[in-house]
């Protein structure tokens, strides 16, 4: 009997998205650089973030939601596709950094932007007679494969740059979008775009919306309608300067503690709100599924002596790198009639999900030659987090982080990281130590061997290109 409600709930499930079938709409809002640590639903006390957390109050947060990637471009990638960033060729952010002396190994090359072979989620929706919006980053290539070529009907904003070219603030240089004013705010002007698309839209069709903030990436610019209030709240929570430690060669920030960061999540955070409450006036809440995600860690960690804006605490390192830092991101789920309002998946998942849940949300056939390395969410925004999932990171590129070429896997809770630079490897059980803080390589052989193989094996069979030996490497200048 006590297996009851569980029962009631999925045949309700059932009816419920067979009725939603023809109306199901989506909201995804990505935003840039953003940590796990950065809101409020998930411990930060320096950070406010209402509108997010009121989100996650009404869906599912998910503790363990990953980016296929610790930088940009190809976790944006494997968003759109439903593939891992190897199989689409894009493993480091558009165009990366090139090859040089100073580095002991030659980083291979990928692709510059998104094939147009590749099928997007969004040309998927439109094939079923979806309106498809696109605002923000888009940082896939070059002009000929912006938003509008890979099935988005309309794009504001999104071209090849990763960061807002000219910054946040009007007059800036973007190809893609024209300010109105001068000083007007980019964040405030994506969202205002995307609250006209929700009025001005056809009635009769469902719609994706697809707002890709460029907020909270480089540079660092203050909100100025929330900076005086995080000024003030830095200086009567803390004192002394902001602690650091030392990550391989790279320097970590150690405390959540900047003014101007926290004050461009506080703008996120307000547009959020608008945009949701706008689908409250609209009565548009109750077919309207609405994701939450990041497309890589915060950056905390950086080379040459300095450290970054962020900090991923209790996660250890960066965006650019690996560890759990880098690539466990803010992730949340809103799906009425599927979702049960303040429900926590501790599942792991990974940004190739998003595709074949979202087909499977709109009540369309799955595409597993489409999203080949992604898996439905469904049963675990039921309420079902039973069995394990085996995730694979291949990042064999240098990154300002202070990052050097590896790769990773997790396989149930334990985890091993290559370095390839290093010729080194650790081994960590997330179960116990999410901080990553006790390498247990030499404890416990047989798994770090275990692993090993099946990451090596993975990667033999996607044809992941590998970094090689630098002729031009001289070890005096590294």
């Amino acid at each position: 009997m006590r297996h009851l409600p569980s029962i009631i709930f999925a045949c309700l499930f059932s009816f419920s998205l067979w009725a939603a079938k023809p109306s199901t709409n989506f909201v995804f809002l990505l935003v840039d650089d953003m940590g796990w640590a950065d809101i409020g639903a998930n411990g930060s006390r320096f950070h406010e973030t209402p509108h997010i957390d009121k989100l996650a109050a009404s869906g599912m947060r998910f503790t363990q939601g990953y980016a296929a990637c610790p930088v940009c471009s190809p976790t944006r990638a494997s968003i759109l596709t439903g593939k891992h960033p190897v199989r689409v060729d894009i493993t480091d952010w558009i165009p990366g950094q090139g090859n040089n002396a100073r580095n002991k190994l030659l980083h291979p090359k990928d692709r510059d932007n998104l094939a147009h072979s590749e099928v997007t989620i969004a040309e998927a929706l439109k094939e079923h007679g979806y309106q498809t919006f696109f605002a923000g980053k888009w940082h896939l290539g070059d002009k000929g494969h912006w938003p509008e070529d890979q099935g988005f009907d309309v794009n504001i904003g999104g071209h090849h740059r990763g960061s807002p070219p000219g910054g946040y603030y009007a007059p800036w240089k973007n190809p893609a979008l024209t300010a109105r004013k001068s000083g007007e705010y980019l964040t405030e002007r994506l969202t205002d775009e995307s609250i006209k698309f929700l009025e001005e839209r056809d009635k009769d069709k469902p719609f994706l919306i697809y707002l890709s903030y460029y907020n909270i990436h480089t540079p660092i610019q203050p909100y100025k309608k929330r900076i005086a209030h995080y000024e003030a709240k830095a200086e009567k929570m803390f004192k002394g300067p902001t602690p650091t430690q030392q990550e391989h060669e790279g320097l970590s920030r150690m405390r959540q503690d900047n003014p101007a960061l926290a004050s461009m999540v506080a703008a996120v955070d307000d547009s959020v709100g608008k945009l949701l409450g706008k689908l409250e006036e609209l009565k548009m809440v109750d077919n309207t599924v609405v994701v939450f995600f990041s497309d890589n860690g915060g950056l905390s960690t950086l080379g040459r002596g300095r450290s970054g804006p962020g900090c991923n605490l209790p996660l250890r390192a960066s965006k650019g790198w690996l560890y759990e830092g880098g690539v466990r991101e803010p992730t949340i789920i809103r799906a009425p009639g599927v979702t049960m309002p303040g429900s926590v998946s501790k599942k792991p998942i990974v940004s190739m999900d998003f595709f074949p849940t979202m087909l499977e949300l709109a009540g369309l056939p799955s595409r597993p030659n489409l999203h080949a390395d992604g898996k439905s969410l469904i049963k675990q925004l039921q309420g079902d987090d039973s069995g394990q999932r085996t995730l694979y990171w291949h990042y064999p590129h240098y990154h300002g982080s202070g990052w050097k070429p590896g790769a990773s896997i997790r396989d149930g809770d334990w985890k091993l990281i290559e370095f390839y630079h290093y010729e080194k490897f650790e081994l960590y059980n997330l179960a116990t130590d999410p901080g990553e803080q006790k390498n247990l390589a030499q404890k416990e052989p047989k798994m770090a061997s275990r692993l090993r193989a099946k990451l090596k094996s993975w990667q033999n069979k996607m044809g992941a290109k590998m970094p090689i030996p630098n002729p031009a490497f001289k070890s005096a200048e590294n």
